[in-house]
């Protein structure tokens, strides 16, 4: 490399020899940045678990939310974390109702804190319970 210096400062080199001699290769390759690079998160599967007309039993997850996107109505729990989860069992029933909300509940103040007093429509999970037999007797009948 000195000499060819030495050459270029004398000019006693060509320009094509100049160029052949001087390619200069990259450190490091070339890559492109994603938006999704991180290859360690999973999905958390959030949403409805349970479609409308569904039998479910007692205990039975209905829908997983972040937000207080869905409600819980008729024979229907809302856990720590947001879980619409059944009461009892029976068939499940999606309905768009009013919202009647319970202001006092941390979730409804976080999501709703801003909407107090106006009104608008929610998606409510009911359980509606099935109907049992009528083949019940006394026992004094037996």
């Amino acid at each position: 490399m000195n000499f060819i210096i030495q050459n270029v400062k004398l000019g006693l080199l060509t320009g094509s020899e100049i160029l052949t001699n001087s390619v200069r290769y990259a450190s490091k390759k070339a890559k492109s940045s994603t938006r999704n690079s991180s290859p360690k998160t999973r999905p958390k599967h959030r949403g409805w678990k349970v479609q409308d007309g569904h039998t479910v039993h007692a205990g039975h997850i209905l829908a997983t939310q972040r937000n207080l996107r869905f409600h819980p109505g008729l024979n229907v729990g809302l856990g720590k974390n947001g879980t619409l989860f059944a009461i009892i069992p029976g068939k499940v029933l999606v309905t768009c109702e009013k919202a009647d909300l319970n202001w006092e509940h941390t979730w409804v103040q976080r999501c709703y804190g801003h909407r107090q007093g106006t009104e608008f429509y929610k998606k409510y999970f009911n359980v509606i319970p099935e109907p049992q037999h009528q083949n019940f007797k006394l026992v004094d009948q037996i």
